[in-house]
């Protein structure tokens, strides 16, 4: 599964840079979406099944936890070197070749966790596979991702702000950014409002159908059970706030750089360096202390860490220095995802067999990409609407932009102060996690 993940993952990844059209960019973004959910789970049981318990499995989950935030940190830092230099369509191409590369050195050195005869494989398709669970959660989660996607025509009447979100969501590979963002008045439309309606009836329909087949002892997707454990239940809630804060704020920042500061993407890009390595430091920390200090302690410092960048930006007033502000932002927003990541992935090879595990890390995955849609498009729409009824005359002026960004700043950082205390609720009494048994 990951083998074949990496595969399609490079070749998508290389139809995005080929890609002509706006559509064609969008589809193939999908795909690669596909394509890398069927690396991330499989990823869990591979490290679980080749670590011990302890601190190797702990750096190790530390590790994949932490790639996600600084590879996305990287990704930004360098998409705004590539669109001013050799084009932006080189950051797909140069993407591929590294995810090729990742496939040779996966395919020669990861271990065979277990084989399956070919004979059986076909019949656990028929049999282990809930299709109709499969049908009802995907078409509720296309059609959520539909109010959630690109749209990429701009009206005269739009702010600048939409635009660049837009810009941000084609350079960066993020297309899940809000039809809603385009402005606060576009949820109305049919089109969105019947989509979004739709997809949001179809949850209970899903809940309903799990439920009932887990109670006749059928396979079933995703179990209403697994719900039932607080811990995963908290720690799910909170990656889907803590994802949509880190994204929020670093696309943010980039609009604030080069929007209310003026300055270049290659500046910008500069300015973000050390959001990745701040990233690895944090990496590196949790994976080896994790086993020593309570676990809901080390998420809730990270997270503290994250609410004290978004505060920066916050107060911060566009004259000031790089390091008066937006520096502590940029170093301290990756700490919480890096420190939540790693925990997440401890607990649920703690609290769940080996046969769910790859389950729980998959939910988790999925949570965190619709955590990062839904908070880049909710933080679109408080900047957008309050550039819109802001005093300034021309609502496409620094001063103008700056309160929208302000207020999607204490959006992010009102999100963070709540993620701390749905932690501190929910993770109490959790102890440590990555111990060594004997």
């Amino acid at each position: 599964m990951y083998l074949t993940g990496c595969v399609l993952q490079s070749g998508f990844t290389l139809a995005c840079g080929l890609a002509q059209t706006p559509t064609q960019l969008i589809v193939f973004r999908a795909f690669a979406g596909v394509a890398i959910s069927f690396c991330l789970p499989s990823a869990v049981s591979i490290i679980t099944s080749t670590f011990p318990e302890g601190k190797s499995r702990n750096i190790a989950f530390a590790s994949m936890g932490g790639g996600q935030p600084i590879g996305f940190s990287v990704g930004l830092t360098l998409g705004g070197v590539f669109s001013h230099t050799i084009g932006w369509r080189w950051g797909f191409y140069i993407a591929a070749i590294v995810n090729s590369a990742v496939f040779v050195i996966a395919f020669f050195g990861l271990p065979k966790v277990g084989v399956i005869q070919k004979d059986d494989i076909w019949h656990r398709l028929r049999t282990e596979i809930d299709w109709v669970g499969i049908l009802i959660g995907s078409a509720s989660l296309a059609m959520l991702s539909y109010s959630f996607a690109y749209v990429p025509f701009m009206s005269s009447s739009q702010s600048r702000i939409t635009f660049y979100i837009h810009q941000i969501s084609l350079l960066f590979a993020n297309p899940m950014l809000s039809l809603i963002s385009d402005s606060s008045s576009s949820i109305r439309k049919p089109t969105t409002l019947s989509m979004l309606l739709i997809s949001l009836g179809l949850i209970p329909t899903f809940i309903y159908w799990v439920g009932r087949q887990e109670r006749l002892g059928r396979p079933a997707i995703i179990p209403n059970s697994l719900w039932r454990n607080r811990i995963f239940t908290t720690i799910c809630l909170g990656v889907f706030m803590t994802w949509g804060v880190f994204n929020a704020i670093e696309s943010f920042l980039t609009l604030f750089f080069q929007e209310v500061q003026e300055i270049t993407a290659i500046q910008t890009s500069v300015r973000f360096l050390p959001a990745p390595l701040t990233g690895v430091l944090a990496n590196l920390v949790m994976g080896l202390v994790v086993h020593k200090v309570r676990a809901d302690w080390a998420v809730i410092f990270g997270i503290a860490m994250t609410s004290i960048g978004s505060l920066m930006m916050c107060i911060v007033q566009p004259e000031w220095s790089y390091w008066a502000c937006a520096f502590p932002a940029v170093a301290l927003n990756p700490m919480g995802a890096e420190a939540l990541f790693t925990v997440s992935n401890l607990v649920m090879t703690s609290v769940f067999p080996a046969k769910t595990q790859a389950l729980a890390g998959s939910v988790f995955n999925t949570i965190a990409q619709i955590g990062k849609s839904v908070g880049l498009a909710a933080s679109g729409v408080i900047a957008a609407s309050v550039t819109e009824k802001s005093h300034w005359s021309d609502k496409q002026s620094p001063p103008a932009l700056m309160e929208g960004y302000r207020a999607a700043f204490w959006y992010t950082f009102a999100g963070s102060i709540a993620t701390c205390i749905l932690f501190c609720w929910g993770l109490r009494g959790i102890g440590r996690v990555g111990m060594k048994r004997e």
